[in-house]
């Protein structure tokens, strides 16, 4: 990330952290609202391990420039989505995408591309109210090992895969693991997940990938 990027990054990760996917049930919140900016407390985790920069692969693959995603493809649980650009609202909130009868992928602007290096976030819902299941229903499926690529819009693709799968309540999200600095190109991808409470999911499911394999 360059210094403008990390700055930007940094300055409105806590008001991504609080209001991100808190809008997964179809409703924004201000900033603040969410979780906790600071705790690190998990409830629960399915999946993989706890190590959010864990590697699976001894491989590893050389960091790219910054360029858009354009498409995410998860084989795993067959998504093959669009990605739309998100930034923040005029009131101060994360942007979320629409709630479509077709869902996509929203790429969060302030973070890196994926590739480069750094946390490149990546949200989705995990339902879009009448339409039925959004494009990150299945998000918490993913295990340890499994493959993500991003098509980005300079034609190349950058493949990630999964170290980790966490599902933690919103009111302990952790915000360090998910926007903190790292020294390779990762990838969080992040939905709602758990039990609902009224028209809100209780909890986050949270990806985290390191990047494996690039095409021009």
């Amino acid at each position: 990330m360059t210094p403008l990027s990390r700055r930007a990054f940094a300055t409105t990760a806590t008001a991504a952290m609080a209001s991100l996917l808190v809008g997964c049930g179809g409703q924004e919140q201000e900033a603040g609202q969410g979780a906790s900016a600071h705790s690190r407390r998990a409830r629960g985790r399915q999946g993989a391990d706890d190590g959010p920069s864990s590697s699976p692969s001894a491989n590893s693959a050389r960091a790219l420039g910054r360029s858009a995603p354009v498409r995410l493809q998860i084989p795993a649980i067959d998504v093959d989505t669009p990605v739309i650009r998100l930034g923040l609202a005029a009131d101060g909130t994360v942007q979320v995408p629409p709630v479509t009868a077709h869902d996509r992928a929203g790429w969060y602007r302030h973070s890196p591309t994926p590739g480069q290096v750094g946390p490149s976030v990546i949200l989705g819902h995990v339902t879009v109210g009448a339409y039925g299941d959004g494009v990150f229903r299945h998000l918490a499926r993913l295990h340890r090992g499994d493959r993500i690529v991003a098509r980005r819009d300079d034609g190349s693709s950058a493949e990630f895969t999964v170290s980790a799968v966490r599902t933690v309540a919103k009111a302990d999200f952790p915000a360090d693991d998910v926007y903190g600095d790292v020294a390779r190109p990762e990838l969080r991808l992040i939905t709602c997940g758990g039990p609902r409470a009224g028209d809100e999911y209780r909890d986050n499911v949270i990806v985290f990938a390191g990047l494996t394999a690039t095409t021009p």
